[in-house]
Formats: structure tokens, sequence, C-alpha cells
């Protein structure tokens, strides 16, 4: 299977190529006040505004660091009852396109962050995928996706 590759951290993981929309440049990105962490912000992708999520930050780490490499990958987020939205996802260092066999990959044997997938090894060292469709809690996904005509909290 081909696997976009990138950094969190130290560590190389991988994301199938089939959930990927568009690798762009990183841009600057409107700050959210009161955001959660793990939100890195708003950018404008042709027109729609798109939240942007730190793959750092929501791994329990720092905010990313900017590398000549630190791109934004746009995914096509599928909710778990339907229906899907564009959303951001702040990479460090992406290496590009890697093939990797299924064969070669295993189950980790460690339950640590839901979204984190099976591994495989290569010359480089250990490769992990991240599961797109368990990457966001759901307090998360109801602040970023919020149904549409349905009215936020009113204010205190």
């Amino acid at each position: 299977m081909k696997l976009l590759v990138f950094h969190i951290g130290a560590d190389r993981y991988g994301l199938r190529l089939r959930d990927v929309v568009r690798v762009v440049p990183l841009l600057e990105l409107k700050h959210l006040p009161l955001a959660p962490d793990a939100v890195a912000g708003l950018m404008d992708y042709h027109g729609q505004s798109v939240p942007v999520i730190d793959l750092c930050r929501i791994s329990g780490l720092p905010a990313g660091a900017d590398y000549f490499d630190t791109r934004i990958i746009v995914v096509d987020y599928h909710m778990p009852h339907g229906g899907s939205h564009p959303l951001g996802l702040r990479a460090e260092r992406v290496l590009g396109v890697r093939e990797v066999g299924e064969a070669r990959l295993t189950d980790s044997g460690v339950l640590a962050a839901p979204f984190l997938g099976q591994v495989a090894g290569d010359a480089d060292g250990m490769l992990q995928l991240v599961e797109l469709e368990r990457l966001l809690p759901a307090p998360l996904r109801a602040t970023l996706f919020q149904a549409a005509g349905t009215p936020a909290d009113p204010l205190p």
C-alpha cells in the first residue's frame, strides 16, 4: 500500500495515500481563540474554511516545529455517522510517498493513542500508521464540525 510518510516529533508515521486529498505548503493559519490545544488554526482552502490539527499536539507533544518540509495534509475526514469534511493535518518533515507491503504490517501490541495503527520496519526504522477515522476524539469532532444549522451555545 502507498503511504504518505511524515514525522510526529522524532518518529515516522504514515497515512494511507487514499485518504490524502492534497499536500500544501505550510501557510499562515487564522488563530482560533479558546480552541482546543490540538487545533493549529483555520486555513482557506479554495474559498472554504478548513480546520487544521497539529499532529504533534494531538499526540501529546509540544506544537510542531516549522521545518522546510513541514506541510499541511488535506484529507477528507469521514464522520462516524456519515458525512465528511475537509480537514488539515499539520505534519512535520513530510518525507513523501513510500510503498509498504501489507504483509509487513503488524500490530504494535501497545494500546497508547487510539489513532495509531499497525507498524512496519524498514531500513530507516519503525513506521506506524495513523488511522484517520480514529484521529479526532468525539468532543473535538463536535467542536470542529458542528452540524449545519446547529447554533453554537448561547453566550452567558
